[in-house]
């Protein structure tokens, strides 16, 4: 199996190194849109919560 793999590739030099040539394209594209974040989000999860409670007056500062 090696062994015709082995050979096709070097009797078909032109057409694996022109496959070889789109692949790297290809990479090389997605690559270069690929979108990364490079600062990650370091923020601490805050939740609020707003409840009623009767009898209780706002707090005055």
């Amino acid at each position: 199996m090696l062994n015709v793999l082995l050979r096709f590739s070097v009797g078909q030099r032109y057409l694996v190194l022109g496959l070889m040539l789109v692949v790297t394209a290809i990479g090389l594209w997605s690559t270069q849109s690929l979108p990364v974040d490079a600062v990650p989000d370091i923020t601490n999860v805050q939740v609020q919560i707003n409840t009623e409670a009767p009898g209780y007056t706002p707090r005055r500062s």
